[in-house]
């Protein structure tokens, strides 16, 4: 993509993730901008976060459709309305149909607070700490049909401390989150990752010496 990505957020709450794309497109360098963005459920701070960055919003209500698909057509047409080239979730609660995902094949992207494959769905924190693993972390990944399965664009990982309850570690994922999916965005916006197959394909350099070690070598 040679000018900025135009980019649709779809949300159902206070819109974190929402808030670090929006900082992440403020820079005059950044290859996305945001140009709408869509909640499933009213009167969220995400909607808030939207509005005080000038950028176009809108509650589509989920229980006003018949179905599953009727939903997400409403939501496809609000975003070609904006001309919206990639859609970001962003801590958007539904599980969107195999129409919708197909539609925006390689250009629909999410991001989810463990380091898949381990971990998929909902209560991730309280599993993680109960499963004992010592390195948690986050994952940016294209959206295919099956929950929390496309390929992976991007990871972070934090330590698990002894100390940590739900909340804590929570709150460690989450700031690793917002630095990650402003990078996932970039690479999908500046072509240097894409989706081929069931595979996501690279064009960065890479740096195998990185390691984080929980608890730290001393």
């Amino acid at each position: 993509m040679t000018a900025r990505a135009r980019v649709g957020v779809l949300i159902s709450g206070r819109g974190s993730n929402l808030q670090s794309l929006i900082d992440a497109c403020a820079a005059g360098d950044f290859p996305a901008e945001i140009v709408y963005v869509v909640s499933n459920v009213p009167d969220v701070e995400g909607l808030r976060r939207a509005e005080r960055a000038r950028i176009p919003s809108r509650t589509i209500a989920h229980g006003g459709f018949a179905s599953r698909e009727c939903f997400d057509e409403a939501v496809a047409g609000a975003l070609r309305e904006f001309d919206v080239a990639v859609v970001c979730l962003a801590g958007f609660m539904r599980v969107l149909s195999a129409g919708f995902v197909e539609t925006w094949r390689g250009r629909l992207i999410n991001i989810h607070p463990s380091l898949l494959p381990a971990f998929k769905g909902v209560n991730v924190h309280r599993r993680v700490l109960e499963s004992g693993v010592r390195i948690s972390g986050c994952t940016a990944h294209f959206v295919v049909h099956e929950l929390d399965s496309g390929p992976i664009i991007a990871q972070a990982a934090v330590p698990v401390l002894p100390q940590d309850n739900e909340e804590v570690l929570a709150e460690r994922v989450l700031s690793a989150e917002h630095k990650l999916y402003p990078l996932a965005l970039r690479l999908l916006s500046e072509d240097r990752v894409r989706l081929e197959g069931d595979r996501a394909i690279f064009d960065i350099p890479t740096d195998g010496e990185s390691s984080l070690f929980s608890p730290p070598l001393r």
